[in-house]
């Protein structure tokens, strides 16, 4: 397991990716995607849930006082998803940290908890993902515009067979249509405002989407060791 050089930086915008190990899909149908976007949205909270079965025990008994194992909930949360892709052997996010150490500590608890299900539900055991998560910090807003394209739209820079294109799942859709469920509201319409609008937005991803595919020739970037390179090297746009 690689160690991590600099810690995460609360208040900083990162690029969180990992992929499946052996490259082996993380998701084998629609239970499996609905289960992940169910983590994303229940661990990113600073106190400890022991897991989502007694989470759901606590939310059908809270009208009658019952309390859940952890002593109480506290809704603080660890980050704020700006953008999201996952397609059916890895995920992309764009994180930003609102928690110390929560970007660490909610992939541990997404990526713990999913392994476990998928081992249990498969029959299987050992890890499911490559290592520790890929982290990237953004700090330039020309890098931030790229890669806010590459990561919401990432399915379409990747040839995905047909019968896996419903194990893709991507934020384009909650900013084309301006409903924010995974990604945090106040910085999704912050974004959409600084782009102009959702028409201005849409056109700048799917520039990127386009040039991305047109130099690389669909190759799989996160593959490739110097993503954040090629990112970077793409024109200015937005």
């Amino acid at each position: 397991m690689s160690i991590r050089r600099q810690p995460l930086i609360t208040g900083q915008i990162y690029h969180i990716y990992n992929r499946g190990v052996d490259k082996r899909d993380i998701f084998a149908d629609k239970a499996d995607i609905y289960r992940f976007i169910e983590s994303i949205k229940e661990f990113n909270r600073e106190d400890k849930i022991n897991s989502l079965a007694n989470l759901r025990k606590y939310k059908q008994y809270s009208q009658i006082g019952v309390k859940p194992l952890s002593g109480g909930i506290n809704n603080k949360q660890l980050v704020e998803v700006i953008g999201y892709c996952f397609n059916p052997n890895h995920f992309h996010f764009i994180l930003k940290q609102v928690s110390d150490n929560g970007i660490s500590l909610f992939m541990k608890k997404i990526l713990g908890g999913y392994t476990s299900y998928f081992n249990i539900r498969n029959s299987r055991s050992g890890s499911l993902f490559q290592g520790t998560f890929k982290s990237q910090i953004i700090i330039d807003q020309n890098y931030f515009n790229k890669l806010i394209g590459y990561v919401n739209k990432n399915y379409l820079v990747h040839s995905i067979p047909e019968n896996k294109n419903d194990l893709v799942f991507s934020g384009d859709f909650e900013y084309e249509n301006n409903k924010f469920n995974i990604i945090s509201k106040k910085e999704g319409e912050n974004i959409l405002k600084i782009f102009g609008g959702i028409n201005k937005f849409k056109k700048h991803c799917d520039e990127i989407v386009s040039i991305i595919r047109e130099e690389r020739g669909k190759k799989s970037l996160l593959e490739d060791e110097k993503l954040n390179v090629i990112i970077e090297s793409l024109p200015d746009r937005g």
